[in-house]
């Protein structure tokens, strides 16, 4: 089953004090290019992080970001004296050398400035980082699961298109025995006309007509256009087959486009412009397969 590249996913989980939450959102890319935004005490586990998210989500452009907020009122936080007494003083300087009045609220606007309080920084253990790594799981499998149901849409959307090319194809074959006969009454009227007025091979006039005719017909190209169409219908149902379903693209686009130079019928190229069209619409959404 197909998936599309483009998802989200979120998880997160409550413990004693802190409710930890992570988010993963995903792009297109050819390769995997991964961003990571973690907070100072979870930064050791990103290089483990990447090897789990590569591992599972083999491409796209993955921006992921882990935040940890409290849900009680936290304890141990002090206000530094010593950097509120030097924004003080550095407010009260600023206010005579501008000749402004310092604001009124001044404790108000201090308590507002970097820095003003400190925290002991906290050691995370054993059972919050496990916790973390599995959320990390349910975020990544969330993710998956909406690239896995876009990836149904998409396949709905390349099965129909898919389904015209191989009716366009289908309507190519009433207009075989009108174009040949189109092609041979060309031929004869030129010969008719060389006849009158030129001596000639007759045996190396039959090769030559009998190769002339041979490049017209399309019959090849049919067969292998119908095999690639339903080659890539099978190739959905494989994962991770992006990549494999462009090389078939390419080989659709390949078959349509000869048909076309051997076309020599106006009716006939209407059909493989429409076939180019849906190839086009095609290709487009094969960017956005994993």
């Amino acid at each position: 089953m197909i998936r599309s590249m483009t998802g989200f996913g979120k998880a997160s989980f409550v413990f004693e004090t802190k409710k930890i939450q992570i988010e993963l959102k995903a792009l297109n890319s050819k390769q995997l290019d991964l961003n990571m935004k973690l907070p100072s005490e979870m930064r050791h586990l990103e290089y483990d992080w990447r090897n789990i998210i590569s591992g599972k989500l083999q491409r796209g452009k993955i921006e992921l970001s882990l935040t940890i907020s409290n849900t009680q009122e936290r304890e141990g936080s002090v206000i530094d004296g010593t950097l509120a007494a030097y924004y003080l003083k550095q407010l009260k300087q600023l206010s005579e050398s501008l000749n402004f009045e310092p604001p009124q609220d001044i404790a108000g606007y201090l308590l507002k400035m970097p820095g003003i309080f400190s925290v002991e920084e906290e050691t995370p253990d054993t059972e919050l980082i496990q916790k973390t790594n599995n959320c990390l799981q349910d975020g990544i499998e969330n993710l998956d699961q909406f690239r896995l149901k876009e990836g149904k849409v998409l396949q709905a959307d390349l099965v129909g298109r898919i389904d015209e090319i191989m009716k366009l194809l289908a309507a190519v074959e009433p207009l075989e025995d009108e174009r040949m006969q189109t092609v041979k009454q060309r031929l004869l009227r030129n010969l008719n006309d060389l006849a009158a007025n030129t001596k000639y091979d007759e045996n190396r006039l039959e090769q030559e007509l009998i190769y002339y005719l041979e490049r017209f017909d399309i019959t090849e190209e049919k067969v292998r256009l119908k095999q690639h169409c339903n080659y890539f219908l099978q190739t959905l149902n494989e994962d991770n087959a992006g990549k494999k379903l462009g090389f078939i693209g390419q080989e659709i686009g390949r078959e349509i486009n000869t048909m076309g130079s051997k076309a020599n019928h106006a009716a006939l190229q209407r059909l493989v412009v429409q076939m180019k069209d849906e190839l086009e619409k095609i290709k487009e959404q094969l960017f956005n397969i994993l």
